[in-house]
């Protein structure tokens, strides 16, 4: 049994293109789904428009300029010691509409640039294929993933990727929180997944048939990649990345518990499909129930089952509880309850160290397969001082409580774990409101939610924390 973590753990941290590079429109780059989300709020749900409106606010276009800093960033990752770090390449960078033929050399180029950089610096890239940033031509040609055409679209996007850069990136992951998307009344969550927009008439029911059918889509297309990967380099490590939400019943109650069992198998079938190369029986008699009828074809099911991930990879942002009322199916938009137990932070996430290492168990137990923390973190505001510090002691407590979780899990639960890296490294965008004041990072980006500022990076007091924990390898955290 280990007793503490690996001397090769990949301790790091991670952002997403869209919310960290900006320089929407240079390189030849094409615009993207989250080009078109405004800037939103707490209260104020961001607005997914056609087209982009002058008297709008569109966050992700500048974002924190990662285009123009990324030697500066890079080196401030250096300087904390990470080994890895994760982000994603825009697809539109590469195809800047999606189906093109030949991919944009200059976008290529650019992600050359920023890989030898990090490996120049001792630094291992984590790479997203599709993290929330489908081209939008997809979307307005194809109706996003709701077209079977996609599948061999976004294959091509993968294979120019790993035949370029596979000597250069070991460590892959199709797409970002493919499971989101279960909350399918969520315009947001949808669209930021899928590319779907629905129409204003579509019932429940409807929604959900599209969803199930997008997805169904998705996960062929990651098992595709998987086998294109390891045809190119059978070293490559390519893996699923899930939002992992545990969901607790809310009592004792047997009712309770059988509810909440199936909320975890409604959020988490798409793990089971990476990872087993099959739909679970519950969900194929789901279907049959709810009269669902995919286009699911016998070459679909071959594909999944040889194209299995080699990894998990997933978020751990907050835990919720699930309490039966009047129906036996699980309805995320309407059966999620706050957990009384436990804190939240300003926008209402709960705060839940005790269930990262419930959910590594959980994911260890299931699925049988190295797990890889690439999202962790605590949204806040930040205060920058005079003397431009930032005293996040607030981050340091957040981060120490998840990190002695995530040991215990190694040391006493026998989990494989391959790394850990906290969310927005380095400020950044936020996905759920477009703000810059919701800060997760080890250092602070001065602009705010307008992009407003000097864009200079100012380390907080959590970077010189964090960079200690690197250096006795976790087995200090004072």
């Amino acid at each position: 049994m280990k007793k503490t973590f690996v001397d090769n753990f990949l301790w790091g941290g991670a952002v997403a293109a869209h919310q960290f590079e900006g320089a929407y429109q240079e390189g030849g780059k094409g615009l993207s789904i989250a080009d078109f989300m405004t800037l939103g709020s707490h209260e104020t749900p961001r607005e997914l428009t056609d087209a982009i409106e002058a008297d709008k606010y569109y966050p992700n276009h500048l974002a924190s300029d990662f285009y123009h800093h990324y030697q500066e960033d890079i080196k401030l990752m250096a300087e904390m010691g990470f080994k890895a770090f994760r982000t994603s390449i825009a697809w539109t960078r590469i195809f800047p509409n999606g189906d093109e033929t030949e991919p944009n050399e200059a976008g290529l180029a650019f992600y050359d640039r920023v890989f030898d950089e990090l490996l120049k610096n001792g630094i291992q890239p984590v790479i997203t294929l599709s993290h929330f940033e489908m081209p939008i031509n997809l979307v307005k040609k194809y109706g996003g993933w709701s077209n079977r055409k996609l599948i061999d679209l976004f294959t091509h996007f993968a294979y120019v990727c790993f035949d370029r850069y596979h000597e250069k990136v070991k460590y892959w992951m199709t797409f970002n929180e493919i499971n989101n998307q279960t909350n399918y009344l969520s315009d947001l969550s949808v669209y930021e997944n899928s590319g779907i927009k629905f129409s204003p008439e579509i019932s429940p029911a409807e929604k959900e048939q599209l969803m199930y059918q997008a997805a169904h889509y998705e996960l062929v297309a990651s098992a595709k990649a998987v086998q294109i990967a390891h045809t190119i380099d059978p070293t490559l490590q390519v893996g699923c990345m899930l939002a992992f939400c545990p969901i607790y019943p809310a009592s004792s109650k047997p009712e309770d518990i059988l509810f909440a069992q199936r909320a975890m198998d409604t959020r988490l079938y798409f793990g089971d499909v990476h990872v087993n190369g099959y739909y679970p029986n519950w969900l194929k008699a789901y279907f049959e129930e709810k009269g669902i009828k995919l286009d699911i074809t016998p070459e679909d099911l071959t594909i999944l089952q040889k194209g299995t991930v080699d990894y998990i990879a997933f978020s751990y942002y907050m835990s919720f509880m699930a309490e039966y009322t009047d129906h036996d199916d699980y309805r995320e938009y309407q059966d999620l309850r706050p957990n009384p137990h436990v804190k939240a932070n300003d926008w209402g996430w709960q705060i839940d160290p005790i269930g990262l290492r419930y959910s590594l168990t959980w994911m260890m137990n299931r699925w049988h397969k190295p797990l890889f923390i690439v999202e962790n973190g605590l949204g806040a505001y930040d205060e920058l001082t005079t003397d431009h510090q930032v005293h996040d002691q607030y981050r340091i407590e957040y981060l120490r409580n998840h990190i002695e979780q995530m040991k215990k899990a190694v040391v006493e639960d026998g989990v494989d774990l391959l790394g850990y890296l906290p969310w927005g490294c380095i400020d950044l965008v936020s996905a759920s409101t477009g703000e810059m004041k919701k800060r997760y990072g080890f250092v602070y980006v001065d602009a705010d939610d307008y992009g407003k500022g000097s864009m200079k990076r100012y380390p907080k007091d959590s970077f010189y924390w964090y960079q200690k924990v690197i250096a006795n390898n976790g087995s200090d955290l004072a």
